[in-house]
């Protein structure tokens, strides 16, 4: 796969080519661009140039040891958008990186940015504290899954992973699926996977979500055991300008695998209007 050097790393990214617009995908946590093998044949097929990358310290990118915050995977973001000549795109972040699309937004406009798709992502902001009593996660919360992450990774990500696949607690995914996003991770440097906590539990994408001018499409599982949708996807959706809401029935948070026609049929009618 081609490499970009972009904010002083090297970023593995994988680009379809062609001369439909440009539809960027960013991955979850702890997972890399190639999670989204099931979106970009039917994004392809559409007729559209299909952009995935790896995230910073995931799948086959640099992995320094620093740099996990929003900040700069925006600018890694911003980079890999300026090496490839993109603009007139649409960004779709899931989960952890729907808090690049925002941010990418509040920080450099959407200059470059025909629309957005917020897909299980976890903007407006996670943390439970005195002016957001409607956050999903308490600082308790969050020190957990970094002392999991850090003490026992191995066993702390099969966990998550069942829950990644799960609604009202049965796994809606095969096992071989389950699997293979496992495998996904195991690239991904400790250092990385505990930062890239801290930076989605704990970063407040309220002004950002406040910044975007253009068309979002939010679409969350209404049985997301990772990122409630009420903590989030309800939330961005009541506080953007111009949004669309799409609820997946019975979607867990990991809908882009056990739902994906009906997030990909979601995805080509937003991109069609």
């Amino acid at each position: 796969m081609p490499t970009t050097t972009t904010n002083n790393i090297e970023i593995n990214y994988t680009d379809s080519g062609g001369d439909g617009r440009a539809v960027v995908l960013i991955h979850g946590w702890p997972l890399s661009g190639a999670s989204w093998s099931d979106q970009v044949p039917a994004l392809t097929a559409a007729g559209y140039r299909v952009v995935t990358y790896d995230r910073r310290g995931f799948g086959e990118s640099d992995k320094p040891t620093s740099g996990y915050d929003y900040d700069t995977f925006t600018a890694d973001l911003a980079g890999l958008l300026e090496a490839l000549d993109i603009s007139d795109a649409t960004l779709v972040g899931f989960s952890m990186g729907g808090g690049e699309v925002v941010r990418y937004i509040g920080s450099n406009g959407s200059g470059r940015i025909r629309s957005a798709v917020l897909a299980g992502a976890v903007p407006p902001f996670l943390l439970k504290s005195d002016d957001n009593p409607d956050g999903g996660l308490g600082d308790d919360d969050v020190e957990g899954m970094k002392s999991g992450a850090r003490d026992d990774r191995e066993g702390f990500l099969d966990g998550f992973m069942t829950n990644f696949f799960s609604a009202n607690g049965e796994l809606q995914v095969t096992e071989e699926q389950r699997q293979e996003a496992l495998t996904l991770a195991r690239p991904a440097l400790d250092e990385a996977v505990v930062g890239c906590i801290e930076a989605f539990s704990r970063t407040d994408f309220r002004a950002d979500l406040d910044a975007v001018d253009v068309p979002v499409l939010v679409i969350h599982g209404d049985s997301d055991a990772i990122v409630p949708f009420e903590v989030s996807g309800k939330r961005s959706s009541e506080q953007l300008s111009d949004a669309t809401l799409h609820v997946v029935e019975g979607g867990p948070h990991g809908f882009n695998v056990s739902h994906a026609d009906e997030l990909n049929a979601a995805l080509i009618d937003f991109l069609a209007k």
